[in-house]
C-alpha cells in the first residue's frame, strides 16, 4: 500500500524540480529589481531571514505591478502570485500576526514555527488514519490532485522575519483549506477558496484572486459561484476562527466533521467537479 501512495510524491518531486529548473521566464524578480535600480541584499547578517531581499517601498510598487499583470494573465503561475502577495500584504499580515497572538494554539505556532513539508509530514502514518480522519482526506486530496506541500515558495519580500513565517505559514496552509473546505484545484474550487481567504485574511493578492478569478468561469460555473459556493464562502470566511491558529499538524487524527464544527466552518453547499483545471 505505501508503495502506491509513495509513487505520486516522487513524480511530484521531480517534475518540481524540473519545473525549478526551468526559472521564470516572462518576469522575474530580479529583472523588476535591475530595472529599479535596486541593490537586493539576500544575507542574513541584518537579523531578518535567509533569502530576504531588501526593497523600498518603489520597488514593491514595481514588483507587485509586474507581479499583478503576470498572474493576471496567467492565474497558475504561483511564483508571481506569491511576489504580489509579500509586496501588498503588510498590514494584513499584522492584522493577521495580531489574531494569532491572541490565540493560545496560534501564538504555539509562532513559538514553536512548525513547517508542512513532505521531511514534517508522517505519510504511513496519515495512510493509516481513517477515512474521515483529517489526515487521511489531507494525504487524499494531495494524491487525488497531485500536489505536494514542498511546493510553496520561500518568502522574499516582506520585511519582518515574523511577518515573513506568516506568510510562508499562509502558503503552507493552503492546501489544508481546500481540504477544509472540500474545494478541488481547478478554477472553480481555487475562486471557492479565494473567497474564503479574502474574507479570512484581508490579504489583497486574495481579494483581487477573488475578484478577478471569476472571469475565467464558464456561465454555469459562473452562476454556481454567485448563487451558492461565493455567498458560502464568505460567510464562513469572515466568521470562521482564524485558520493561521490550527496547529494542524496535531490534528491529523481528529475528524475532519469535528475540526469543521470547531472552526465554526459548515460543509459546502455543492462539490465541484475535480476533473478540469479551467472554467470550462
Amino acid at each position: 500500500m505505501w508503495h502506491r501512495l509513495s509513487n505520486p510524491f516522487i513524480w511530484l518531486n521531480q517534475r518540481q524540480s524540473s519545473l525549478a529548473s526551468k526559472g521564470l521566464k516572462a518576469l522575474t524578480s530580479a529583472h523588476l529589481l535591475h530595472a529599479s535600480g535596486a541593490e537586493p541584499s539576500c544575507s542574513y547578517d541584518g537579523g531578518l531571514y535567509p533569502g530576504h531581499i531588501q526593497t523600498t517601498p518603489f520597488q514593491k510598487a514595481l514588483l507587485a505591478v509586474g507581479s499583478g499583470v503576470a498572474a493576471l494573465q496567467d492565474p497558475y503561475r504561483h511564483d508571481m502570485v506569491a511576489v504580489l502577495g509579500e509586496t501588498t500584504g503588510h498590514l494584513a499580515l499584522i492584522n493577521l500576526r495580531d489574531r494569532m497572538q491572541n490565540d493560545p494554539e496560534g501564538y504555539t505556532i509562532l513559538t514553536e514555527r512548525p513547517r508542512i513539508r513532505l521531511s514534517t509530514l508522517d505519510l504511513e502514518k496519515m495512510a493509516s488514519l481513517p477515512d474521515g480522519s483529517f489526515g487521511r482526506e489531507y494525504l487524499r486530496f494531495l494524491e487525488e490532485n497531485k500536489v505536494t506541500p514542498d511546493s510553496r515558495a520561500e518568502v522574499k519580500f516582506v520585511d519582518d522575519e515574523e511577518l515573513a513565517y506568516i506568510m510562508l505559514r499562509y502558503r503552507e496552509v493552503h492546501d489544508l483549506l481546500h481540504t477544509l473546505l472540500g474545494m478541488p484545484t481547478n478554477m472553480l474550487g481555487e475562486v471557492a477558496v479565494k473567497w474564503f481567504e479574502a474574507a479570512q485574511t484581508g490579504l489583497p493578492m486574495c481579494a483581487l484572486g477573488a475578484v478577478l478569478g471569476p472571469l475565467r468561469l464558464n456561465a454555469s460555473r459562473l452562476q454556481t459561484l454567485v448563487t451558492s459556493l461565493g455567498p458560502w464562502a464568505l460567510q464562513n470566511g469572515s466568521r470562521a476562527r482564524c485558520v493561521l491558529s490550527i496547529f494542524y499538524e496535531r490534528r491529523w487524527e481528529q475528524s475532519l466533521e469535528e475540526l469543521r464544527r470547531e472552526l465554526n466552518i459548515e460543509p459546502p453547499p455543492v462539490i465541484p467537479s475535480a476533473s478540469k483545471k479551467t472554467g470550462a
